[in-house]
């Protein structure tokens, strides 16, 4: 179970940017598949993870439901947002470039008290 909750890390982080009322929004440049890779630096939390994450329309989306996923990316690359599975919450703070690549950090409490960083590549 501690593997899908850092899979989530990442998905936590996505929060969409205000919007501004537009004729027709532009496609999302970070939208596709992105690779995620999860390491943990402290905390009780299994030592590292890689996982494919599909972001779509600035959201990201995990498939399954064992994780409550509440961000996104915004029209920048800022992600930021939190993920729940109940026992524990993860924070998730980063940035995604336009080049394909994205680094970040996460906090989880709560039954999991652990904490790392992240790397995603864009593979699609």
């Amino acid at each position: 179970m501690t593997s899908r909750f850092a899979l989530a890390l990442f998905l936590v982080g996505m929060s969409p940017a205000a919007a501004a009322p537009r004729q027709a929004a532009p496609p999302d440049r970070f939208d596709g598949t992105w690779s995620v890779e999860i390491i943990t630096k402290t905390g009780s939390c299994d030592r590292a993870y890689r996982y494919p994450v599909r972001i779509e329309n600035g959201r990201a989306r995990f498939i399954g439901t064992a994780f409550v996923v509440e961000g996104g990316v915004t029209r920048n690359g800022a992600i930021r947002g939190s993920i729940s599975n109940g026992a524990a919450t993860a924070d998730v703070r980063g940035r995604l470039d336009r080049n394909g690549f994205g680094t970040g950090t996460w906090v989880a409490s709560g039954a999991l008290s652990c904490r790392g960083h992240w790397n995603a590549e864009r593979r699609g």
